[in-house]
């Protein structure tokens, strides 16, 4: 007999479904209060820590004034001691509509791995990290000359071995504790110890003999032999807490498998400083309220959302929902044409001095054996079989220029004799036969003497439209010479994985670059062992001799000589098909104010920050 539906019935469901969602109401309202309470028992903490170290301060101020050993501060300078790489930014809060406040909106375009320092390897985690490490010195921007920030004052030694830093004794790490000498030295013996996961930052550091703390507030940097980049190296290291990072040396792969450890002394930090995944989807960093600079940071929060769609990242900013793109040439001149849109923008379009560049890597050893590409006839037939010229005009729309070898053409270290392979398949073709390969069935694939096509898969970022574009059309060039392209569109993480265990046939990828480009890291015979950034098995003896040599000469004429030399074989072995430094074509939301081009580039993004939006045209935080 069937049940009929009655009115006890649906009052009874009724009923179940109002407790229900009571009851949903009611864990959502705990968990927002126990979020509240563990956020206010977070600051109620500080402020103890922070009231403890005042305690402690006024108590020795104390002591020193009973004991007759304060004297007076007559010599103290006359602008309060504010570190000269403060200067940029100081001169802005002068201007009358300069207001802190709002939030910076950005977007990446890859899903990041790790924020925690020295196992991060790519870009977006460094910009991130920009924001919270700090180091001794800095660079300005226009002049390019070093300038205190942690340290006050620094001196070297003639023969350019030792370096002696003096640190502000004003300096504190985001959670409070004060930052010394000690954790310079720290920092130096942390990232060199092997169980560590810092091949890349080893490779570098390891021209350094020693880092000894001689005081609290003072730190010696000892190199083993010269080296050009030494200022760089010393000055430019990002000084890690040590009683936040030591209790990792008893765990190194908890620190090595870990995704968010991240705490440091700058304007920006983490809520969490361990508690940061990438799940989350985005990453937020608040501003220090233990800043220690002379300038309060501007903006309230960096935002940074995961918007891996290239055209997602477009309607995500058209909507004003982030308040940068990076735009594709196409992209570029479409929007350029657009009055509604152009005007709540500024736009920018240069050619950074320090632009990086994309390339192809040709793995030569996979799975232990040589591949088609260890002989270089081959490489440098793919690079005349690559018409770069057409890329940059049918792709980019002439917004790149041909990139020749890791040297910027604007650097010293370019030999200018030196000019881009032209697109020749009849060069190719020859180059090819001589090292064995050709259609030897007339099936118009080319084969070795024992049959194997000469067939490859070019791994790719399969976000990425242009490299997408630029992919298949070299498809079609090299099909016509016979060889076999088979794209392959990876997703970045998998990418990464890949050249960890250099498990790929070749690879379109990028560099950044910088003022003087030492290319040790990823080009030096030493870096194709586990860990090191040689992923594609490339090793010359008379290349590695010649970096040698030009790391370890301070004359800079001398230095330009052998770089030169280095960039004429990297032309001859072709390593990488060196593809495109790309125009940068930046569009950032008009409430943005002070932005400028520099000499490296654009100001978005420096530290300390230069950049702020006016009150009234402030959108988030109120």
């Amino acid at each position: 007999m069937e049940k009929r539906f009655t009115f006890k019935d649906l009052f009874v469901l009724s009923f179940l479904t109002i407790v229900f969602i009571t009851l949903l109401l009611t864990m959502y309202m705990v968990d927002r209060q126990w979020q509240k309470m563990s956020q206010m028992q977070r600051n109620m903490d500080e402020q103890t820590n922070d009231l403890r170290g005042l305690r402690t301060a006024m108590q020795t101020l104390e002591q020193r004034l009973s004991s007759g050993q304060l004297v007076s501060n007559a010599h103290a300078p006359a602008n309060g001691d504010v570190p000269a790489a403060f200067g940029r930014a100081q001169a802005v809060t002068q201007n009358e509509d300069y207001a802190t406040g709002d939030w910076s909106m950005q977007a990446f375009g890859n899903n990041l791995e790790t924020l925690t320092p020295l196992v991060s390897s790519d870009a977006y985690s460094g910009e991130v990290q920009g924001y919270v490490f700090e180091s001794l010195l800095q660079r300005d921007p226009d002049t390019l000359e070093w300038q205190g920030l942690i340290a006050r004052d620094w001196q070297v030694s003639e023969d350019g071995l030792r370096f002696t830093f003096q640190l502000r004794k004003d300096v504190v790490f985001s959670d409070g504790q004060p930052l010394t000498a000690h954790d310079v030295a720290f920092t130096f013996a942390f990232m060199m110890t092997e169980a560590i996961a810092a091949p890349r930052q080893r490779a570098y550091y390891q021209k350094i003999k020693s880092v000894t703390a001689t005081s609290d507030h003072e730190v010696v940097f000892e190199f083993s032999e010269p080296y050009f980049n030494s200022m760089s190296l010393a000055g430019g290291m990002a000084v890690l807490p040590r009683h936040f990072y030591e209790p990792y040396l008893k765990e190194p792969e908890a620190f090595n498998q870990s995704k968010g450890l991240l705490l440091g002394s700058g304007p920006y930090r983490l809520k969490d400083p361990k508690g940061w995944t990438p799940d989350q989807g985005l990453v937020e960093l608040e501003r220090n309220p233990r800043y220690w600079g002379p300038v309060v940071p501007a903006f309230d929060k960096l935002v940074w959302t995961i918007i891996v769609n290239e055209a997602a990242r477009l309607t995500t900013f058209r909507n004003g929902e982030i308040d940068t793109y990076s735009a594709r040439p196409r992209e570029y001149q479409t929007l350029l044409e657009d009055k509604e849109f152009m005007a709540k923008v500024h736009h920018f379009e240069y050619m950074s001095p320090v632009a990086g560049y994309r390339y192809i890597g040709w793995n030569q050893l996979k799975d232990g054996k040589p591949t088609p590409f260890a002989d270089k006839r081959v490489r440098q037939a793919m690079t005349y079989l690559t018409d770069r010229e057409r890329i940059n005009q049918e792709i980019y729309l002439g917004y790149a220029e041909i990139a020749i070898s890791p040297f910027s053409p604007r650097s010293k270290q370019h030999d200018p004799k030196l000019k881009p392979r032209p697109f020749d398949v009849n060069k190719a073709l020859a180059l090819l036969k001589e090292a064995g390969y050709e259609d030897r069935n007339g099936d118009s694939v080319i084969e070795d003497a024992k049959g194997n096509p000469l067939k490859f898969e070019l791994a790719f970022p399969q976000e990425s439209e242009d490299y997408r574009r630029m992919i298949l059309f070299m498809k079609d060039l090299y099909a016509r010479a016979g060889v076999v392209l088979e794209p392959k569109p990876t997703e970045w993480s998998v990418m990464l994985d890949m050249i960890k265990k250099r498990n790929y046939d070749a690879m379109a990828i990028g560099w950044t670059s910088g003022i003087e480009t030492d290319i040790y890291q990823y080009l030096h015979g030493d870096q194709t062992k586990d860990g090191g950034d040689n992923f594609i098995g490339y090793q010359n003896p008379e290349l590695d001799r010649l970096i040698d040599e030009a790391r370890a000469t301070v004359d800079e004429e001398k230095r330009m000589q052998l770089w030169r030399q280095v960039e004429n074989i990297l032309y001859e072995d072709q390593p990488y098909t060196f593809l495109m430094r790309r125009t940068s074509l930046s569009f950032i939301d008009n409430r943005y104010r002070n932005l400028k081009i520099t000499n490296t580039g654009l100001n978005f993004g420096f530290t300390p920050i230069e950049n702020y939006v006016p009150g009234p045209l402030q959108k988030y935080g109120h």
